[in-house]
């Protein structure tokens, strides 16, 4: 019963490491196609990457609970939800540019 149990809390443990990834990299993908098009980017950069380290910092606090395998597992669920994102954000960009190149065509 114990090993199921550590067994699932080390799965949820990788998956919130996941949502956390999604809400850094999601968050600094979207900080950056906001801040291109303001008028104080630097403003932008700075609160995104405050409220996003905290928000990363606090989960992983809590999520570790002072057990380095828990912590391992998040940051594995973490670095994972960085290429995700990374494939995705490529893919969608890919769409915008073919439909700004469709857009040219004589």
């Amino acid at each position: 019963m114990t090993m199921m149990n550590e067994t699932l809390i080390l799965l949820l443990a990788g998956m919130g490491g996941g949502i956390l990834g999604a809400i850094y990299f999601g968050g600094l993908w979207w900080t950056v196609r906001q801040g291109l098009s303001s008028e104080q980017p630097a403003l932008w950069f700075l609160g995104s990457m405050l409220l996003r380290m905290s928000i990363t910092l606090v989960g992983f606090y809590f999520i570790a609970h002072a057990h380095w395998e828990r912590f391992l597992l998040c940051l594995f669920g973490f670095v994972m939800a960085r290429f995700v994102l990374m494939r995705l954000t490529r893919t969608a960009e890919k769409q915008i540019d073919l439909a700004q190149e469709a857009s040219h065509a004589p």
